[in-house]
């Protein structure tokens, strides 16, 4: 394949993928938002502070570990690069914490985000709370239901959470909810959106405020191995936040093969699922031109998955472009193998994942790997969150196994 440079043009574009197909009401927006990002992104005084935050307040470098079990097992060197172990515990906060330092500088007063698995509304919450803004928490009303931890979270940080119904009360719903009321906000508001999508500049911005990934794995890995490249990079995907961050500084070496997974659900075949990079058609979605799930009657077909974080009709353009140039290829994972790989990761390195890195952990069966390679795998979070629908899916011998503290087959020892 020919070296191509993955980076975005003035008007937004990563090959035939993005832009900003927006209303009126929100071109000035969008104009003002882009106009603003140039200005700092590359600005010494606002790196220096988002920096320091992301080393004091957030926890950054995350760890770059090697599993030897999962080593063993792929027959190759596997790292996990710990993004489950960021404040907040995913890597949301990276983004989180660099939009809501340049929404302070654009002088908005108020926050207004969406979220899913509820990790990026949590991420968005705490920086609002660091920095004194109002925040607004769009999420749709079935994942209300299947992530009620985390919004207790935002609630309990000061965060107003607004229960979408609409459509199918999940995180499309709830984007469509935060853009109108960016739209009807548009002095004091800042829209931080969470995923890699929607109009420019939002999916560069996101990428760029990401890519700390990235660039820590550079680093981490030549001081661990002597060499700063590996040959694999694995990232689930839903919009794509965890995986252009996790490929950022690998696009344009194409060396590195870079493999998204994305929600199989009940299979491609099933109509329930969000493999939208394997099954989707390009147009529209949320303000970009990107890979949209449809009917034939061309309405957008509701997306499933067991991730709430997955569980979106499109992707972000740059993941989009990617795979249409055969530059990364797309996995599709279903929620049984998702739930798999997350049960032998908890079991065999002590680690619980969020079921969207769980879906990484289930592509690394789907690769054919040498026995030199190192392959690296971004967790993007723990979890936590997932802890209900890991119990209601978990093996029944596994549960016979394990007695409960306080149950009859428990017997107390008195020291001697």
């Amino acid at each position: 394949m020919t070296a191509q440079t993955f980076t975005v043009t003035e008007q937004g574009y990563y090959g035939n993928f993005g832009g900003a197909y927006v209303p009126e009401t929100l071109q000035k927006c969008t104009q003002r938002l882009a106009e603003c990002y140039r200005q700092y992104i590359s600005d010494a005084e606002f790196q220096t502070e988002f920096r320091q935050l992301l080393r004091d307040y957030v926890g950054r470098p995350t760890p770059l570990y090697r599993s030897e079990k999962l080593s063993r097992k792929h027959g190759c060197t596997i790292y996990l690069k710990r993004e489950d172990l960021c404040h907040t515990g995913a890597h949301k906060i990276n983004n989180a914490i660099g939009q809501a330092l340049l929404a302070r500088r654009m002088g908005a007063k108020r926050i207004v985000a969406e979220t899913g698995a509820g990790q990026h509304g949590v991420a968005t919450a705490t920086a609002c709370a660091l920095l004194n803004l109002q925040c607004t928490i769009f999420m749709g009303a079935e994942d209300v239901v299947r992530q009620h931890t985390n919004v207790r979270k935002m609630q309990l940080l000061g965060a107003e959470v607004v229960a979408v119904e609409e459509g199918n009360r999940t995180l499309e719903n709830a984007v469509d909810a935060a853009l109108r009321e960016w739209s009807s906000h548009p002095t004091d508001t800042h829209y931080l959106i969470g995923s890699a999508v929607g109009p420019h500049p939002f999916p560069d911005m996101v990428a760029h405020l990401q890519s700390i990934i990235s660039e820590e794995i550079r680093h981490q890995l030549l001081s661990q191995t002597g060499r700063d490249l590996p040959d694999y990079v694995v990232a689930c995907i839903g919009g794509g936040s965890n995986a252009t961050g996790s490929f950022f500084h690998f696009m344009d070496n194409p060396s590195v093969h870079l493999v998204l997974a994305e929600a199989g659900g009940e299979g491609i075949d099933s109509g329930r699922h969000a493999a939208s990079l394997c099954c989707g058609q390009e147009r529209q979605l949320h303000g970009a031109n990107t890979l949209v799930l449809q009917h034939k009657s061309s309405d957008t077909e509701g997306p499933y998955s067991i991730s709430a974080g997955l569980d979106y009709p499109g992707v972000g353009p740059l993941p989009a472009h990617l795979v249409a140039t055969g530059r990364a290829i797309a996995l599709p994972i279903t929620d049984q193998e998702a739930l798999e790989a997350a049960f032998e990761l908890n079991r065999e390195d002590g680690i619980l994942p969020a079921l969207e890195s769980a879906h990484a952990l289930a592509a690394l069966h789907k690769i054919d790997f040498r026995p030199t390679d190192i392959a690296v795998l971004t967790l993007s979070g723990r979890g936590d969150k997932d802890l209900d629908t890991y119990l209601q899916h978990i093996h029944k011998d596994v549960e016979q196994e394990q007695p409960i503290i306080g149950s009859s087959s428990y017997t107390s020892v008195s020291p001697t």
